[in-house]
């Protein structure tokens, strides 16, 4: 199949190009291990690749990709099914000994969209029950969205979703006692942001005014402080 020919392709460009520009680096990692600072919880979408927009190098976040950049709360059931997104949580904070940790949203998500307008509503594993049960997590709050939608037409529903769902991953992070516990003693930070894919535009939360705001171009470091969670 062409797709994965062109992985292939990508590779052998990958291996005489980027790997030989950083080969002390991918030296390095290999021998010493990985000690990034950030967990980067993203969406699974293609169009999204949190090493792009931030422009990072290899080793410098942990990264994390599901549906709708959702995190689950905290539950030490084994019987409720697999928790691949909590077990990375866990290495990250636990094991890596990240700083932050940033719930990395974008415009136009195939999920939030999914669940606004019920398209996998009842379905059957295999035919969109998996993503309708993973989706079911925000049923709350996108009832909420919808009930307000239907009172103001102007509200974008799936835009409101988007942000909404960064909130309740950043409060479902806080429901793991052992986030809770660095993030009390300073050690770790939360943070929210989303990504417009049309404009190319990231909004980051500001813990402060509780609103996301358009990142400038011209960062200018004073503005930290404002985005770190108290």
């Amino acid at each position: 199949m062409p797709e994965f020919k062109a992985l292939l392709e990508g590779y052998r460009r990958f291996r005489t190009g980027a790997y030989q520009e950083q080969r002390r680096r991918y030296d390095a990692l290999a021998d010493k291990g990985q000690a990034p600072g950030v967990l980067v919880i993203a969406c699974s979408d293609s169009r999204v690749d949190p090493t792009r927009v931030f422009d990072t190098e290899p080793g410098q976040m942990f990264v994390v990709r599901n549906v709708a950049n959702l995190v689950p709360p905290f539950d030490p059931d084994p019987t409720h099914g697999q928790h691949s997104t909590s077990a990375a949580i866990e290495y990250a904070v636990t094991q890596l000994k990240v700083h932050h940790i940033l719930v990395l949203g974008h415009a136009r998500c195939g999920g939030i969209k999914a669940s606004i307008e019920g398209t996998f509503d009842n379905a059957a594993p295999g035919e969109g029950g998996f993503i309708n049960r993973w989706m079911s997590q925000i049923a709350p709050a996108r009832d909420t969205i919808r009930a307000a939608a239907q009172l103001s037409p102007d509200i974008d529903a799936c835009s409101a979703l988007e942000l909404a769902a960064i909130r309740l991953s950043i409060d479902n992070l806080r429901s793991f006692p052992f986030i809770a516990v660095a993030e009390a003693a300073g050690q770790l930070h939360l943070q929210g942001a989303l990504f417009d894919i049309a404009e190319g535009v990231l909004r980051v939360l500001n813990h402060e005014t509780g609103k996301f705001e358009p990142l400038s171009v011209e960062w200018e470091e004073e503005n930290v402080t404002a985005l770190k969670s108290a």
